[in-house]
């Protein structure tokens, strides 16, 4: 009756040891598998410009290979501080590459350049007009002034005009009436000896009923120039009237 039940015993054990090891060998397969896929994830990854090369990790203890495993297998836990490379056609990538001029094709460094020599030609456009404008604002200025002072030579011109005619009219009305008063045939011989433009401005101002005896004692070819001259004059603004209408 021993015999069987120590039999029996020495099988259960038997089956519990080839469960625990197969359990072991599993578990190792899995590991395996898991840092095999971590390392070809970080192969195909490269790492980011500017940054150094992810260090390869060290051999695995006994007992760490499981936690490791799970590490490897979370995207970016391999390295905490690396920093992934940005995907093509990302705003990054262009910084990066207009930040280092090294990595400029010729092409783009030619660009570049006749862009910059561009720029400053506008620049220099800009300036010189800016210069053009001041100058012309200058002279407009003094231009303005230059007007200004004509237009007040002009108003003191038209002023002194007026005050001298106003003395002329002054004296010619004072001649006139001295005229008047002298006898016709005394104003007659003086008249003779007038200018004709003297005689007819005072003339034209004499009143007809004093200028005709003054006329009458005249020299009659002198008299009829007098007379000629005087209708003429004062059929001017009648002329002109009448043209106006």
């Amino acid at each position: 009756n021993f015999l069987p039940a120590t039999i029996f015993v020495a099988s259960m054990l038997l089956t519990v040891k080839i469960g625990d090891i197969w359990n072991s060998v599993d578990g190792l397969k899995k590991d395996a598998i898991q840092v095999a896929g971590a390392a070809e994830a970080q192969t195909e990854t490269p790492p980011a410009a500017g940054q150094p090369p992810a260090a390869e990790p060290a051999p695995a203890q006994p007992g760490e290979a499981p936690a490791a495993a799970e590490q490897a297998a979370v995207p970016g836990a391999a390295d905490p501080n690396a920093v992934a490379a940005p995907p093509p056609g990302d705003p990054a990538a262009s910084k990066l590459i207009t930040d280092d001029p090294t990595l400029l094709t010729p092409q783009e460094i030619d660009l570049l350049q006749n862009l910059a020599d561009r720029r400053r030609e506008i620049e220099a456009r800009e300036q010189e007009l800016q210069v053009r404008q001041g100058m012309l604002a200058a002279a407009e200025a003094r231009i303005d002034r230059k007007i200004a002072e004509l237009k007040n030579l002009q108003a003191e011109i038209n002023g002194r005009i007026k005050v001298f005619d106003e003395q002329q009219e002054t004296k010619m009305e004072s001649l006139v009436k001295i005229y008047e008063s002298m006898k016709p045939k005394e104003a007659a011989r003086i008249f003779e000896d007038l200018e004709m433009d003297t005689l007819l401005e005072v003339a034209q101002r004499m009143k007809e009923r004093k200028l005709a005896p003054v006329m009458a004692k005249m020299n009659p070819e002198k008299a009829r120039e007098v007379t000629v001259q005087l209708r003429d004059l004062r059929s001017l603004p009648r002329e002109g009237l009448d043209q106006g209408n």
